[in-house]
């Protein structure tokens, strides 16, 4: 069989396809559930529950083919639910490393963890330890020892940093059900994960970067949280003791959830008081678990009566072992907490405007670079450059590309990245090159937002069918005697800059929302002594449109091109008003001698190829949605009558967690003066244009 005909399949079959050893365990627990009513009725009650179940009793009574057998079987109904979703862990591993490896994986997890458990019960109820004397008693069944070394080794083939941030989930999970539960079944789910830990190496935090340093301690706050309300709510025993339910007050719990939420969201964004409350808060548990020690060592050595303690105190000293790690863990990484609410970025003093239009001037840069010097942006400067950014909900949203000399632009975007998450911030590049992505470290994603629409204007000529739409407006509009001018705001008189401004408005007025910003002009922007304005006068003296030209330079302060900007309309004006003024616009700047001019990108609008996966088909479905509003797709047809040629502008971002920030951030940036009526009269527009 071909590879064209198995890529011709449908994707499910290509993924049942590759994970046969899985499905057959699936159906083989399935079957036994059916067989033997485990699935309606509680197997443990089954008269053949003890001949196939596994545990240290069933070992030592020559039992040997229990470990095999039990593995097919469920203890309870509702268990089975678990059951099947824990086996997709060997699915993923299946489909990403082949059967031999998965089913090697699941046996070797599941013997080591069924083996392991009963070693370690026999040698523990030796000891005067009441919870390894219980569970050395105990027998189980079910497949989750195997089940939960493939969901570590699948763990291990993620991309960081999800691969630290899985594990850190499922040694959170192994280690609290043990520590506080403390089953037969927490002890080989422990064992299992230990054991794949050791083999696979796949976890390496000490190459973590600051960003991932913040989660862990913010993950590892929340599960210290978590264990505090759990412990409340229902009873535990674990290895270390026992504690009883509702054995605090649920108003003292609420009110130190509230504090570690809020504690731990000051982690996650490096903020120094966190830091310092945390560590307030693990020396304060731990100093309780000492007092505790010393005041039971006390009654003990002096035959008095024991203190009466609510709950047993071992779990008081779990506890304040989970709250040293921590503390320990805090002070070891004190670097990463750092940031303030307004840290600034930057290797020194940030530049003035006047300094970047001189870096533009000397160094030259993109088609969106003039954008740099417009109000509302931020300034970054490093050893290498200048980056331009704007600080929103949390997240440091640059614009374009790096300014300064082109061989420092790497250097340039692995310094803003470090500046910005010390400041508690979260960096991403919107409407970047290609070059800015090679730039990236390892690791980065990017997404593609637009397709720049770049006009070469060397020896450009309108001829041939493809520019028929272009000649033909050029043509019409001298049959109408309608005039084109390329001039200046600042050039034009009052009359005209009041037309310019009432079709403005009148643009804005029929969105329902106000001007966007960012990488969209308005006309304070083009008031700009190096921004061109070019208009279409009627013979009455009239406006019926105009653009705006932002300059794009070259090394040494020459200009080689110009990037629109505002496209308006006067209503009920010239008909084909703007493919006028671009093909004027491109004759005028080619006999200037500039070489390039650029339409710019349409946002939501990429033509992408097939199979470009799921990210592509969330565009085009978002573009359909907005096109109502802003007519995007509309606005990328329209720049195909000047026959462009594309370059790719991309979201660049550290990993998928930060797309909800950083979406946040967008839309601020573009809308950062609407207000939520405005909001939701948009979105009101987007439903009717749905339905029509």
């Amino acid at each position: 069989m071909t590879d064209a005909t198995v890529s011709r399949r449908p994707v499910l079959v290509r993924v049942i396809a590759r994970i046969p050893a899985t499905l057959v365990l699936v159906a083989l627990i399935l079957l036994a559930g059916v067989i033997w009513g485990g699935l309606w009725s509680p197997f443990e009650d089954n008269e053949l529950f003890p001949s196939v179940a596994y545990g240290l009793p069933q070992l030592t009574q020559g039992l040997w083919w229990t470990p095999l057998t039990g593995t097919f079987f469920v203890n309870l109904p509702w268990v089975y639910i678990l059951t099947i979703a824990s086996f997709a862990g060997m699915a993923y591993l299946e489909f990403m490393r082949g059967t031999r490896v998965a089913l090697a994986y699941f046996w070797i997890g599941q013997l080591f963890a069924i083996f392991a458990a009963a070693m370690l019960l026999w040698l523990g109820a030796l000891l005067p330890w009441p919870w390894a004397q219980v569970q050395s008693l105990m027998i189980d069944v079910g497949p989750s020892g195997g089940t939960m070394a493939c969901i570590a080794a699948a763990a291990g083939l993620l991309v960081a940093p999800w691969r630290v941030r899985v594990w850190l989930v499922i040694i959170g999970f192994t280690v609290v059900s043990l520590l506080f539960w403390g089953a037969l079944a927490d002890v080989e789910h422990a064992l299992a994960v230990l054991l794949v830990l050791f083999v696979d190496r796949s976890l390496r935090v000490q190459r973590t970067t600051v960003r991932e340093q913040r989660l862990v301690a913010f993950f590892a706050l929340l599960v210290l949280g978590a264990i505090q309300i759990v412990t409340t709510l229902v009873p535990t025993n674990g290895p270390f003791g026992s504690t009883d339910a509702v054995s605090g007050g649920f108003v003292d719990v609420g009110i130190d959830t509230v504090v570690i939420l809020l504690v731990a969201t000051g982690l996650r964004r490096g903020r120094r008081w966190s830091w310092v409350v945390t560590v307030l808060l693990s020396a304060l548990n731990v100093l309780v678990g000492i007092l505790l020690l010393v005041l039971l060592l006390i009654t003990r050595s002096l035959n008095m009566p024991d203190v009466d303690l609510d709950g047993d105190p071992s779990a008081t000293f779990a506890t304040a072992t989970l709250w040293l790690l921590l503390l320990v863990y805090v002070v070891w990484v004190r670097r990463a907490f750092a940031s303030r609410r307004k840290s600034p970025i930057g290797s020194t003093a940030p530049p003035t405007l006047d300094e970047v239009k001189e870096d533009i001037h000397r160094y030259g840069g993109g088609t969106l670079s003039w954008m740099s010097t417009w109000d509302g942006n931020s300034y970054a400067r490093t050893s290498t450059g200048v980056i331009v950014y704007q600080r929103r909900a949390g997240v440091a949203l640059v614009l374009a590309d790096p300014l300064g000399p082109e061989d420092g632009r790497a250097q340039s975007v692995r310094e803003f990245i470090d500046q910005s998450e010390h400041a508690g911030l979260i960096p991403c590049f919107f409407s970047a090159a290609e070059s800015t992505r090679a730039a990236l470290p390892p690791g980065w994603r990017s997404m593609v937002v637009a397709d720049d629409t770049i006009v070469d204007l060397p020896g450009l000529k309108f001829t041939g069918k493809p520019w028929a739409s272009v000649r033909t407006a050029i043509n019409k509009a001298g049959r109408e005697n309608i005039a084109f001018k390329m001039t200046r705001m600042k050039d034009e008189s009052w009359g005209t800059r009041a037309q310019l401004r009432a079709i403005s408005e009148m643009w804005v007025g029929d969105k329902g929302l106000p001007e966007m910003g960012f990488t969209l002009g308005t006309l304070t922007e083009a008031e700009d002594p190096e921004v061109r304005l070019a208009i279409a006068m009627s013979p009455n003296g009239d406006v019926d449109g105009f653009l705006s030209w932002l300059p794009v330079y070259g090394e040494n302060g020459a200009v080689r091109g110009w990037t629109l900007d505002l496209m308006r309309r006067r209503d009920g004006g010239f008909g084909p008003v703007m493919e006028f003024l671009i093909g004027s616009s491109a004759q005028f700047f080619s006999e200037e001698g500039a070489e390039v001019m650029s339409l710019s990108g349409a946002p939501l609008a990429h033509d992408y190829p097939p199979g470009a996966g799921i990210i592509a088909d969330l565009s085009e479905k978002l573009a359909e949605s907005l096109e109502p509003v802003y007519g995007f797709q509309s606005l990328h047809k329209f720049k195909m009558k000047f026959n462009p040629r594309y370059e790719t502008m991309y979201l660049l971002f550290r990993d998928e967690a930060d797309l909800t920030r950083i979406g946040l951030a967008l839309t601020r940036a573009f809308l950062p003066d609407a207000t939520i009526k405005q909001f939701a009269g948009a979105g009101l527009e987007l439903v009717r244009g749905d339905k029509s």
